[in-house]
């Protein structure tokens, strides 16, 4: 008896996945019109609603083209064309989603007072969302999902789909933030300190809801004291915020410890910030068993960590300057080590001499030009260092600022017109260049068979003179 049990169950299942397969399962369509009428535009609208519910999409479409093109002025209009929206949602793939979002994005043009123009929008953020990867791969989903997601917030703030549009901005932000947190946590193991506080520091300021922001903000703490004392405020700040933002962390206790070898105030436990990560611990979706053996392989990423309260951030991810980089301008109040300003005399540039044609303190000409030296209102730069001219040498004077704007080489002499070579300095470079060791030239091998021959030469001349002195 079992047996046949086991075999119907079987047989109907079978049956199911075949009915479906061939297009006979109905799902039901979510913007129906409910008017009992028997109007020609109504009738077409109800054959396409029948062909999407049973998948036949591509004749739901060119009945719904019909319709819109044989009567331009009925009230189903707007509703035919949410419909052709939705029959691409429906068939789904990377060419369905992109006709359908361009579709909704008309709708939503054309009809943004409809309370579907909300619907249509949340559609939008779904279709990236459903096409996002994990977050050791390409991010450009996760972009496009958090700005759809954030659009419905902006836009449409009382709709009823915005709820559900912010728990998925909740969960897109988790990916980005997580992406972010890896590369941090990649250059703190690599001993690349300042890149990884930059990321990590982004990922604290910008993903507060983020799982494992207390767990970046101890990476980054970690970074700060590597980078010397002068960045001892970040890392005490990195401490009192896991302490007072994050008090259910395991990293408290050792923030705190932190805190008091560096003799700093131990802050007390933020009660909003404990009562909602209170909620976020136990209200945590925990993954089942074929999750964790199949998550390596899935290509959806995991959503289980994701924050189910909170306001997400309305602001993209923007990048940061390191604060190790000389002049980056700081909140935390690092002292800028390069300044700029702006010369109020605009006629400086035409007049004064290009500074990059000083190369090794040459000097040109008469009075020449100085690696270092000062500016004479209107006039040439005075030499400092020693003024090798062509044609003679010199030792040139201290740097002289007149108002005329000449100044004067003292010790010597130099041809007037004649510039000196100015002395080339290789460029900088990462990589040291290994000089390879010169051959002799051919010339000395040269050199040394003639002398031999010579030598030869004079050897044959002395035997044949003496042969002949010999002879009586």
């Amino acid at each position: 008896m079992l047996g046949k049990v086991i075999r119907y169950t079987a047989a109907l299942g079978a049956l199911a996945v075949l009915l479906s397969s061939c297009g006979l399962r109905r799902h039901a369509y979510d913007n129906p019109i409910n008017k009992d009428t028997q109007q020609p535009d109504k009738v077409l609208f109800d054959s396409a609603i029948n062909d999407i519910e049973h998948s036949r999409y591509e004749r739901a479409r060119l009945t719904l083209q019909t319709l819109m093109n044989t009567y331009d002025t009925s009230e189903y209009l707007a509703k035919a064309k949410l419909a052709v929206a939705d029959s691409w949602f429906r068939e789904g793939g990377a060419n369905g989603y992109a006709q359908a979002e361009a579709e909704y994005k008309d709708f939503i043009l054309f009809y943004p007072q409809m309370e579907e123009a909300a619907e249509a929008q949340e559609k939008i953020c779904k279709m990236q969302y459903q096409q996002m990867d994990k977050s050791d791969r390409d991010p450009s989903h996760a972009l496009r999902a958090e700005d759809e997601c954030r659009q419905v917030l902006v836009q449409f703030p009382n709709s009823k789909f915005a709820p559900e549009a912010q728990q998925l901005l909740r969960n897109v932000q988790e990916v980005l933030a997580d992406a972010e947190f890896k590369v941090g946590y990649f250059y703190s193991h690599k001993g690349s300190y300042p890149a990884a506080a930059n990321r990590l520091q982004a990922v604290a300021d910008q993903f507060p809801l983020y799982s494992g922001s207390d767990e970046a903000l101890w990476l980054l703490a970690d970074a700060y004291q590597h980078m010397g004392d002068r960045f001892e405020n970040q890392e005490a700040e990195a401490y009192t915020k896991i302490v007072k933002e994050y008090p259910l962390s395991n990293r408290v206790e050792e923030a705190k410890a932190r805190l008091e070898e560096m003799k700093r105030p131990v802050p007390e436990a933020d009660p909003v910030a404990y009562a909602r990560m209170k909620y976020e611990m136990e209200n945590r979706s925990h993954r089942g068993l074929m999750s964790k053996v199949w998550g390596p392989f899935a290509s959806h990423p995991d959503m289980s960590m994701s924050a189910k309260s909170g306001t997400p951030e309305m602001a993209g991810l923007r990048p940061t300057v390191p604060l190790s980089v000389p002049g980056a301008a700081t909140s935390q109040g690092t002292s800028a080590e390069v300044t700029a300003t702006v010369e109020g005399n605009s006629n400086l540039i035409d007049k004064n001499p290009d500074a990059r044609s000083a190369v090794g303190g040459a000097a040109n000409g008469t009075g020449g030009t100085a690696a270092t030296g000062t500016n004479a209102a209107n006039g040439t730069v005075t030499a400092t260092t020693p003024a090798n001219a062509a044609g003679g040498t010199g030792t040139a004077a201290p740097p002289a600022n007149a108002a005329d704007g000449t100044g004067t080489a003292a010790g010597g002499t130099g041809t007037s017109g004649q510039t000196a070579a100015p002395a080339t300095q290789p460029l900088p470079s990462n990589h040291v260049v290994k000089q390879k060791k010169k051959k002799a030239p051919k010339a000395k091998k040269n050199s040394k068979k003639s002398s031999r021959k010579q030598k030869k030469g004079q050897q044959q001349d002395a035997e044949s003179s003496s042969g002949t002195a010999a002879k009586p």
